[in-house]
Order: structure tokens, then sequence, then C-alpha cells
């Protein structure tokens, strides 16, 4: 199944501004997390504290993905 990452922040900069995966049916988010960081591996101390988001609501590690799902991975924000 394909999923698409929205980045944000450092990841669009590092990575561009989205990424497509190719990932086994039932992959979770926590898969997700993981694929990244291991393609990624220079972003994986940003990955540990982000989180992803589905439509407008975050989403736990633990939430399973259908094919054609579009996830936001959000950065720690600050600021005022």
């Amino acid at each position: 199944m394909k999923v698409t990452l929205l980045l944000f922040a450092g990841f669009r900069d590092a990575l561009g501004d989205r990424i497509v995966l190719d990932l086994p049916t039932g992959s979770t988010v926590a898969q997700v997390r993981e694929r990244l960081a291991a393609d990624h591996a220079d972003q994986e101390g940003l990955l540990r504290v982000s989180r992803f988001a589905r439509d407008v609501d975050f989403v736990p590690d633990d939430t399973e993905l259908e094919d054609g799902v579009e996830l936001a991975l959000i950065p720690p924000v600050s600021g005022g």
C-alpha cells in the first residue's frame, strides 16, 4: 500500500515537501516511524519527538493505516 507523508519545518528542509512510502497492507504509524528512521538515520532524533496527524487529528503509533492515506509529520513547535 502507498502512504504519503507531508513534511514540515526541519523535515521539509532536509527531505523535501513529501515522501511516498510503499508499505505492507495493515502497517501502522509506528512502522512508518521505523521505516523513516531506517531510511533517514540523520533525522532519527527529531523523528522520536515528532507526531503524525491524519486529517486534522494527531494519531497514536498503533493506528493502522489504509492504502492511499496521507499523513502529516509534525515536528515539535514553539513560538509566541
